[in-house]
């Protein structure tokens, strides 16, 4: 029955089988119904002293309280609301159905839901027919019911992700599971699924797995540990049952075998891990350090000189066309000989130097033979910057500049730092007067100051490459007005067939012929940078940008393939409210994200209709990382605001 209640009368309801929700996700809905009202009733169930409980609906509740609290709404608003009757399993799917039109739920609720339901007396096929689910899908939730309570409430609490929860059901022994969880709770290291899934199902290693070699068979039995052997099984072949004790014993194999490297190495730390090889998550958030093969001696460097003359001498008989098939059959031995023992020489574990050390580690792997062994490559945790010679040092441990996490790929925000450095530079390189004025000052302020200092130009004649390989913004305004810029540069001094008749043919040139190169040069130099704090923070071109007066919204527009494609679904519906407000918002929240990608391009290129003052603010919008602002007060950096969830980022697909 349809009915109209007050407000205050409506209570939440503990039936409610969502018990978790997204904040980002119920400002979107408070705007939406702010903007066009409760497009859907709230389902009720009868309560006592004249309330009604809101079986179907919390969010829309909570949303309506809270526009009643500001003044919104008024607080005996009334609400169409659909009263329902029926046993509590009854109410509970209800419930369960509405959800699932809305935020996506936390799995753990999904799963005690469906196994609620189905303990009523429901079989998978019904909760899948009613809900247009796959049996598949309502079968993987029910796993998750029966998870161990310690990885079901971790799943619950968001500590694990779903397929984490996965890994841990890959096995129905919820005590191997609750195991397993355990022994991961102290790890340092990143926990992925394929590590969870290895660890709940190895019943068994051979005695030849690393694992077992680097532990030895004495300390596994000595620690309680079993082995089973059939009849005709040897030492590599014969199975260790207890996994879990096995990489403990590992583990802490590996720990004082690391401690021992990082003593004798002299680095800050050494990682160890039970692969043969540094995974990706294990260097995720570090930084590589510099290091280059140790030194040739003077004997090596003879050999080496020695066989690179062979190698010469060979190769000749190979590329000579009267060389009869024998001389050139033992000419290709003898370069595979050569080759090998060139490798042999080139192939040098690094050396790192000697300042470097105290903020430098490594990663000890455990080779396939079973004996731990340093990776060749350091690495550090602190920050560091580019130096004039294309190498990286550390930055003071005691400063603030430790990269923050967040809802921009770090490809998009490199590739945005490079787009907002072309714009720097076309408005530099037509002021040579301020070029001018920078050289001499960048050049003049590096003597004597900190040479970790972080840099705002190459300032030594070089172009300054950027962070993403080959990227260029051929379309861009500023990319394409710096190209035709240096396409009008009088390059007739060029002829000069030596550097001196070069030089005096360029000082012939008229001023404002060198005026123009001077802008150029100066201003290909520019580093990449965005008006945030971290790693691509340049104050400098803050000053210069303010000085040039540069308005970015005249040079760079956002699209759907340079910034909406690349960007959370929550980050776009926060442009649309700087430019329209919430009725902007509550119109395209319901978009799918390639939709509201290409109409928010269409939106803030100004090719839309609607009012004046919404088409104004949308043309001059720009994130603010990518405004040129005041150094004093630097632009929170956008990428510290983490989405925590993946329906953070798809908000709109499940917004009422």
């Amino acid at each position: 029955m349809i009915q109209s209640i007050p407000l205050k009368k409506l209570i939440s309801s503990p039936r409610n089988v969502r018990k978790a929700t997204d904040a980002l996700a119920d400002l979107q809905l408070r705007a939406d119904i702010a903007a066009r009202g409760l497009l859907q009733n709230l389902v009720v169930r009868k309560a006592t002293r004249g309330k009604f409980e809101v079986e179907a609906g919390g969010r829309r509740l909570a949303a309506l309280q809270a526009l009643a609290e500001e003044g919104t709404l008024p607080k005996n608003h009334e609400v169409t609301c659909l009263v329902i009757e029926g046993e509590e399993s009854e109410v509970r799917e209800a419930s369960l159905a509405e959800n699932f039109q809305r935020l996506a739920m936390n799995p753990a609720d999904e799963a005690q839901a469906f196994a609620a339901i189905i303990e009523a007396g429901a079989s998978t096929e019904d909760v899948a027919r009613r809900f247009g689910l796959t049996v598949r899908f309502v079968e993987g939730r029910l796993r998750l019911a029966g998870l161990a309570p310690c990885v079901f409430e971790a799943l619950a609490e968001g500590a694990i992700t779903l397929d984490m929860a996965k890994a841990y059901g890959a096995i129905s022994d919820i005590e191997r599971q609750a195991h397993v969880y355990a022994q991961l709770q102290d790890a340092w290291y990143q926990i992925t699924p394929d590590t969870i899934r290895r660890m709940v199902l190895d019943a068994t290693v051979r005695g030849s797995d690393p694992r077992a070699v680097l532990v030895g068979c004495e300390a596994y039995l000595a620690a309680g540990g079993r082995i089973e052997r059939e009849l005709f099984d040897d030492k590599a072949s014969e199975s260790w049952i207890d996994i879990a004790l096995l990489e403990d014993l590992a583990q802490k194999a590996m720990d004082d075998a690391a401690k021992r490297v990082a003593e004798e190495h002299g680095l800050a730390w050494v990682r160890p891990t039970l692969g043969n090889y540094v995974s990706h998550d294990l260097v995720e958030g570090l930084n590589r350090l510099p290091c280059e093969p140790a030194p040739l001696s003077e004997q090596e460097a003879r050999e080496l000189s020695d066989l690179e003359a062979d190698y010469d001498r060979t190769a000749a008989i190979l590329e000579d066309e009267d060389s009869d098939e024998s001389e050139i059959a033992k000419a290709e031995e003898e370069l595979v000989s050569i080759d090998r023992a060139m490798r042999d020489l080139n192939d040098r574990p690094p050396v790192l130097a000697d300042e470097l050390k105290s903020e430098a580690g490594a990663f000890l792997v455990l080779s396939r033979n079973g004996e731990p062994a340093m990776a060749p490559q350091f690495y550090t945790d602190a920050e560091v910057i580019d130096t004039d010679d294309g190498a990286v040092e550390p930055v003071d441990a005691g400063a603030d500049t430790k990269r923050k996490s967040g809802a921009f790929s770090q490809r998009l925000l490199d590739e945005l730092a490079m787009q907002r450095r072309d714009i720097l530079a076309i408005h530099l390189a037509n002021d040579p007067a301020l070029a001018l004025d920078f050289m001499v000052f960048t050049l003049a302020d590096a003597d004597g100051h900190d040479w970790r200092a972080k840099k705002a130009s190459t300032l030594v004649g070089s172009v300054a490459s950027g962070p993403v390989a080959g990227f260029e913004a051929k379309d861009a305004p500023a990319s394409a007005a710096l190209a035709e810029f240096a396409a009008s540069l009088d390059e007739s001094w060029r002829a000069g067939e030596t550097d001196v008749e070069r030089f005096e043919r360029f000082r012939a040139l008229s001023d404002e012929a060198r005026s123009a190169w001077l802008g150029h040069v100066v201003s290909r130099t520019l580093v990449a940078s965005l008006a945030c704090e971290g790693d691509r923070s340049a104050p400098l071109h803050e000053i210069l940008g303010s000085l040039l007066e540069i308005e970015t919204a005249h040079w760079w527009r956002p699209t759907a393939a340079n910034f909406f494609d690349r960007v959370a679904k929550a980050r776009t519906l926060e442009a649309l409210d700087a430019a329209g407000g919430p009725e902007l918002v509550s119109r395209y929240a319901g978009s799918k994200k390639a939709e509201l990608a290409s109409a928010a391009e269409r939106i803030f290129s100004g090719n839309f209709i609607g009012e004046a003052d919404v088409k104004t603010r949308a043309g001059a919008w720009v994130p603010e990382i990518m405004r040129f602002g005041s150094p004093e007060k630097p632009v929170e950096d956008e990428t510290a605001a983490p989405v925590e969830d993946e329906t953070a980022n798809e908000i709109a697909e499940q917004a009422a």
